[in-house]
Parts: structure tokens; sequence; C-alpha cells
């Protein structure tokens, strides 16, 4: 076996084909960063038959005079067999070090745990030890595991198995995830599909979430929809209906509100303290609902166009439909649109048959920090909180790096 570098066509016939798949792992993800100063460039393993038996995007990354490779998502191989990885990397770290590339990181889909029940019930990967055990022998360097997103990219995130069976999937559903669903729903928010003339909009929404600038949005845009694998979606206040939602609203608690009052006249000087504290409530609920009323009506004043209120993006390949990036108006936290947004994706992507909706980076459920607000709205969907291996580096020429790694202080000083 030997290795070379692919054209994008056979790379991609490749990646259309093989079991493993990563949107990160595509010749669109390769356009997306050539123009964020990364060189790319397909490397591809082939047998004695001429069949390519692994094949990774490779990046690039220029740091001061020395070239950092990374491969997203890790190499497309099957890690089970020893032999072909083993090969495989004899044969990367030769074509990478004739490149004057010192070294590679990469971050593989090989799975460590699986945690359900929104991360309380964790079960490890039985094969996971030995696999991890064969990259550190071949002098793979394991970067650690960490709990945040330290990591290339994300070491956990949150997936969903979607199910044809809608009904079924809402229950799997938080409860009170579901409640928000169906105020959300009611209060006039709908969920529209996007185009590239609203990715300023878009861009304005996720900016401050997101490190990149609006040329990244553009050419994700651009060249995941050459093949119809990105869409974007806008979850709308319709503030005319949040209006007469308001209004029936107030209507339905006066009748509840009078009608205790009622209750309590007929009873006067009898009323338990039981009705007593029911009409407080009632009444709580009644000026509630007239604040409620006051709030959609100078809405519609302000914004008779409606308001949008969440986005979101994402990439498909094959049976993965992968959250890439999202972000809501804080200003409208209360009208859980982004909630209702994220169950209509799961909804449309299940009936049209993906299996899986993955929402993204989350951080380890069982120490998530400052990320538990994060962790517990995309664990709230039903999803499983997958832990990968976390990134591993591999020197490919010994010299360069330990150049690299000598001079780095005096890199850091005339950076400073």
């Amino acid at each position: 076996m030997q290795i070379k570098e692919l054209t994008n066509e056979e790379f991609q016939t490749f990646t259309d084909n093989y079991p493993i798949s990563s949107v990160f792992q595509t010749p669109e993800y390769a356009m997306v960063m050539n123009k964020q100063n990364y060189d790319t460039f397909y490397l591809g393993m082939v047998d004695d038959y001429g069949n390519i038996v692994a094949a990774s995007l490779i990046l690039v990354e220029l740091l001061g005079k020395f070239q950092y490779a990374y491969a997203p998502r890790g190499y497309l191989l099957d890690y089970q067999n020893e032999e072909l990885v083993k090969v495989f990397t004899k044969q990367i770290k030769k074509f990478l070090s004739s490149k004057n590339i010192m070294a590679i990181k990469i971050c593989p889909m090989i799975v460590r745990s699986i945690a359900r029940k929104e991360g309380k019930e964790k079960t490890a990967i039985e094969a996971y030890e030995k696999t991890y055990q064969m990259l550190k022998k071949m002098n793979y360097y394991h970067l650690g595991y960490n709990h945040f997103f330290e990591a290339f990219k994300p070491r956990f995130e949150a997936v969903i198995d979607l199910d044809p069976n809608v009904s079924q999937m809402f229950q799997k559903i938080r409860k009170e995830f579901r409640t928000k669903i169906r105020m959300s729903d009611r209060n006039g928010v709908r969920i529209y599909r996007g185009a590239s003339e609203n990715l300023s909009f878009f861009y304005q929404m996720t900016k401050e979430k997101y490190a990149r600038d609006q040329k990244y949005f553009q050419e994700v845009l651009d060249q995941y929809g050459k093949r119809n694998m990105v869409d974007i979606y806008f979850a709308l206040l319709d503030t005319k209906h949040f209006l007469v939602n308001a209004q029936k609203a107030l209507q339905k608690q006066s009748i509840a509100t009078n009608k205790i009052t009622e209750i309590i006249f007929k009873n006067r000087g009898k009323a338990s303290n039981r009705l007593i504290a029911r009409k407080i409530v009632e009444d709580n609920k009644l000026q509630e609902k007239k604040r409620e009323l006051v709030y959609a009506t100078n809405l519609l004043n302000r914004h008779p166009e409606g308001i949008i209120l969440a986005c979101s993006m994402v990439v498909k390949q094959r049976g993965e439909a992968y959250l890439l990036m999202d972000g809501y108006d804080q200003k409208y936290k209360r009208l859980n649109a982004k909630h209702l947004l994220i169950w209509k994706l799961m909804e449309k992507y299940a009936s049209e048959g993906y299996k899986v909706f993955n929402l993204g980076g989350i951080a380890d459920p069982s120490n998530p920090g400052n990320y538990k607000g994060l962790n517990d709205f995309r664990l709230g969907f039903g999803a499983v909180a997958k832990e990968y291996i976390g990134d591993l580096e591999y020197v490919t020429s010994k010299p360069l790096y330990m150049m690299y790694r000598n001079t780095s202080p005096f890199r850091s000083k005339k950076k400073s």
C-alpha cells in the first residue's frame, strides 16, 4: 500500500461512500478553510488494486516559518485495523516530512463513552482502551482529557438519534422543554428557511458566539451550498398572532379569576383559607396576563412585520445533520424560540430520512463548569453525550519540531 495526494473528485467519491464520515472531512470544508489562511490537500492510502482504503483532509497552518498540519475529526480509516493505522501513520509521516511539515494534530471520532439521561448514565466503550494504547505505542502524543473547549474540535458532542415516529421522539425531550415548545408555537413563533441574502442578519445574531468573520459564514453557504448540504433557518415571531394570543389568554384568565371571586362572595364570612389562597394565585395570574398583553401590544407597534428571534445553520452529510452555528436574541429569551427551532429541525430531518442530528459541542457532563446552561439546553432534547478521545499530536519531522519548540519563547516575546 502507498499514500498519494488525491484529487478533489477522488476524495469526494471516497467520503461519499466510506462508512466513517464527518462534515469536517469534506472537499467543502477544505474550500472554506482555504479562505481562512490554511493550505489544504487530500491524502489517500491506496491498496495493490488501486482502491482507496483510508484518506484524510489535511489543513496546514503557517506558524512563523514553521508548518503545522491538522486532520479535522481525524483520519477516515478503520481504527480497529491496527496494521492499516500503522502503515497509514508511517506513510503520512514520510509524506508530511517531505513537505517540511513538523507535526500533525488529529481529533478522531474514537468514542470513549456515551452518556444518556442528560449525561447522568455513562457507558464506557470496551474497545476504546485498546485503540488508545495502540495510538500511544505508535508515538501519538495524547494532549489530555480536557473538560471544556480546549481541543481542536469539541471532545464532547450532544447527538440526537432521530426517530421517524415524531410523537415518540417528542416524548424523549425534557418535560420542561416540551412545555416551552408548545408555548412558543402558541405565541406565534414560526420557522422559516433563510437564504444567502439573510446572511448579514445571521452574522449579526451570532458573531459574539463564534470567532469568525462574515466571510467565513458566506464561504460555508457557498461551498456546502453547491451540493445542497447546508440550510439556514430563522425563528420569527408573528407579532399580530402574539397579540391575539395574549388577548385570548387574558380573557380566559379573567373568567377564571371572576369565578373564584364569585365563589368567595357567595361564601363571604365563611371563605376558607384555601379559597383565599387560590384567589391570590388567580389574581397574580391575571396581573401577569395583563402585563403580557401590554408587552405584546408594544411589540406589534414597534415590529408590525415580526421579529427574528433565533437562527441556525445546519450542514448535512449523508445520514447526519450537523448544527454548525446557531444564535438567538437574548432580549426575547422568554419566548423560547430556540427551543421551537431545534424541535422543528428535529422533525424536518427525521422526516427526510436523516438518522442523526448532531447539536455540536458541549462541555464534560460530569464537569460542565460555566457551560452548564449550554449542556442543559442541548442534552435536554433527548441527546446523548458522546465523549471522544480528544487531540493527539504526531511529530513528522523531529528536527523541525524541536527547532520550533526551542524558539517558542523568542516568538512569544516578539509577539507580545
